[in-house]
């Protein structure tokens, strides 16, 4: 039973010391596309993700297809865009509160 409850204890110990984290990100211009065909990210399917920094992170809060046809010869799965945006990364994802897709650059 003490066994049992010092068990107990250290995980209530441990799960109140758990922490997510958190990197807030304000207003920047960073490289969007899809994270599997552009970036390399591992994933299930085409999805959107962000490169801050040299970094690629999946994104939460608008999806591929919110900005065009993702497989057009423009689309994210074909090309890497612009992007202003807002947010945080928060457990290696971004949480998107602002995107504004910019013009294609020729």
């Amino acid at each position: 039973m003490k066994n049992l409850l010092s068990i107990a204890f250290f995980f209530t110990v441990f799960l109140s010391n758990a922490q997510v984290k958190k990197e807030p990100i304000k207003s920047q211009i960073v490289e969007v596309s899809c994270g599997e065909c552009q970036f390399g990210l591992e994933g299930k399917g085409c999805d959107l993700a962000v490169r801050i920094d040299g970094k690629s992170y999946f994104v939460d809060g608008t999806k591929i297809d919110d900005h065009g046809d993702a497989h057009a010869k423009d689309g994210f799965c074909e090309t890497i865009r612009k992007a202003e945006i807002t947010g945080e990364i928060v457990n290696n994802r971004f949480k998107v509160t602002t995107f504004t897709l910019l013009p294609e650059e020729k």
